[in-house]
């Protein structure tokens, strides 16, 4: 049985959430320099069955894309081409960053910790992964 990858995908870093086996928790798994991410992925297939990934779309509130959304679509036909039989799923994005921030200072992380940019995306890439686990079972 297969885990469900989510992928928050920036220009510099990329934040990454995984499930466990089952498919029922999302966790946060690791931040990963967007340049090193496709070998960063190579080395996790081999050591983890993934069977979906799940990757996050930005748009703005009209649902218009957004500055970000080309460098997503770009990447997201690096991953096929890479990985042509990895099943991928897309998945709104909005407002995951914010969501992150606060669940931060919600939480408790201290100011330090909340300012490493690197744990903002491993959050929003968890709440991406939550909410299609929460979709897709309704």
């Amino acid at each position: 049985m297969g885990r469900i990858l989510a992928i928050d995908y920036g220009l510099k870093r990329s934040g990454l959430a995984v499930t466990d086996p089952l498919k029922i928790i999302a966790t946060a798994l690791a931040t990963v320099t967007t340049t090193e991410l496709i070998k960063y992925l190579e080395d996790y297939f081999k050591k983890e069955e993934v069977e979906e990934v799940v990757i996050g779309m930005p748009k703005n509130l009209d649902n218009k894309d957004t500055d970000s959304t080309p460098f997503v679509r770009k990447f997201i036909k690096t991953f096929e081409n890479k990985f042509p039989s990895r099943k991928i799923t897309t998945i709104d994005e909005r407002f995951t960053s914010k969501i992150a921030q606060q669940a931060m200072i919600t939480g408790g992380m201290s100011k330090k910790n909340r300012q490493q940019k690197g744990n903002v995306d491993q959050i929003a890439a968890t709440i991406i992964l939550q909410e299609y686990l929460q979709n897709r079972t309704l």
